[in-house]
């Protein structure tokens, strides 16, 4: 079978992209072909044969007159429809699987990959086709936000959404307008959605319910893995250390908490607000063995966040490393939960958050069967996940009109 994957950055970027290649590496190792498109650069590192891909476009850190050059091409880019155009009549792929596309690749590729009469499949990593600014949350009030939705999107501009930018969020509303009035987004025939809670999202901003599939983000599997180490107990916050991620409520509750130490592993805004709580031993951005062995050896997990996260890889590392999680209850995040492998608390409400906490820490015996229950429990393997989406791709290359 032939693969086009599909991203703006081709380059290890953040989530999408580690997903994206290692669906891809396995799926070259199981004997597919696959290639790549998206944006140049000098840190690409996937490619097609004919090696055809779109300028490289930084709006976020353009000045005024490259952003008014740029924002025809962010919302409708003849550059990236004509040059995947070229991809697939070199390549000929039987499926085309988009990733993140938005702002600079653009929905339009959507049209162009239509007249070659390929199925699409596309992965849902975050709300961009129901919210402008594709975060549902609003910067300024550090709250949820779904004010666009219904199609509402001159709130996006009245918010300034996209980077406290008047004219950026002009652009993402004008976008999105601009694609569900086409309803551009039902020509994909699959969307691969990592929660319920993403579907539903979707779902209601006007995507065919037949039209998606739920498949949880696979991790790493992790082999033979060595029994805990429990000389220091400690419970463990890995990600970014901002506001969203509900750093401020939990950082509270390590307060209250003297007596049980917390590792944060991780960079972020709120990183100087760590400094002065005795019991953090703030570690900073960690990875790889490193970051492994810490999740390993922690008696549990925290996932805090305080807006809606589709799947978070940080839930299901922590499951497949034998580690429970204490997770808040928004997005898609409680749905990795099960009775066994965590704890699930109301967002915001520090005291709830605290009451998990203690059940874990009091109860060596609980944490220790809930470890053994998330080793037995994790599925999420890049080979279980590939073989789902290789069935996927066969359904639709089969029923193509």
């Amino acid at each position: 079978m032939k693969i086009l994957m599909v991203n703006k950055f081709l380059y290890p970027a953040g989530g999408a992209e580690t997903y994206m290649f290692g669906l891809g590496n396995f799926l070259k190792a199981s004997g597919h072909q696959v290639e790549y498109f998206g944006m140049d650069s000098e840190d690409r590192c996937v490619s097609n044969t004919i090696d055809c891909y779109t300028e490289n476009i930084d709006f976020r850190n353009a000045g005024l007159s490259d952003k008014l050059k740029s924002s025809l091409k962010t919302i409708y880019s003849k550059e990236a429809e004509s040059k995947i155009g070229k991809v697939i009549e070199n390549f000929k792929p039987d499926i085309v699987h988009l990733n993140n596309i938005n702002f600079q690749l653009t929905p339009s590729i959507i049209y162009e990959i239509k007249k070659h009469n390929i199925p699409i499949v596309q992965t849902v990593h975050d709300t961009q086709i129901a919210c402008p600014n594709h975060r549902m949350y609003n910067e300024q009030t550090e709250k949820i936000c779904t004010d666009c939705f219904g199609g509402n999107y001159m709130n996006c501009i009245k918010n300034k959404c996209v980077h406290g930018s008047a004219l950026k969020s002009a652009i993402a509303a004008y976008e999105s307008y601009y694609y569900h009035k086409r309803d551009t987004y039902n020509l994909v025939d699959c969307y691969v959605c990592p929660s319920r809670f993403i579907s539903d999202v979707i779902i209601n901003a006007g995507v065919k319910k037949d039209k998606i599939k739920i498949l949880h983000n696979y991790c790493k599997s992790y082999d033979k893995l060595k029994p805990k180490d429990k000389s220091r107990k400690y419970a463990l916050y890995f990600g970014r250390l901002s506001v969203e991620k509900g750093i401020k409520t939990l950082i509270e509750v390590c307060r209250e908490l003297p007596d049980i130490e917390f590792i944060f592993a991780g960079t972020g805004p709120l990183a100087d607000l760590c400094n002065d709580v005795s019991n953090i031993d703030a570690v900073g951005f960690k990875t790889g063995d490193e970051l492994t062995e810490l999740i390993r050896n922690a008696m549990f997990s925290i996932c805090p966040s305080e807006c809606n996260e589709n799947c978070p890889m940080s839930i299901i590392e922590s499951i497949a490393l034998g580690t429970p999680v204490i997770c808040s209850d928004l997005g898609g995040a409680p749905e990795l939960i099960t009775e066994n492998t965590g704890e699930i608390f109301k967002a915001y409400d520090k005291n709830d958050l605290k009451k998990k906490m203690l059940k874990l820490y009091s109860n060596t015996e609980l944490l220790d069967k809930m470890s053994e229950e998330c080793i037995n429990s994790s599925t999420n393997t890049v080979k279980k996940y590939s073989e789902a989406m290789i069935g996927i791709y066969q359904s639709l290359i089969e029923n193509k009109g």
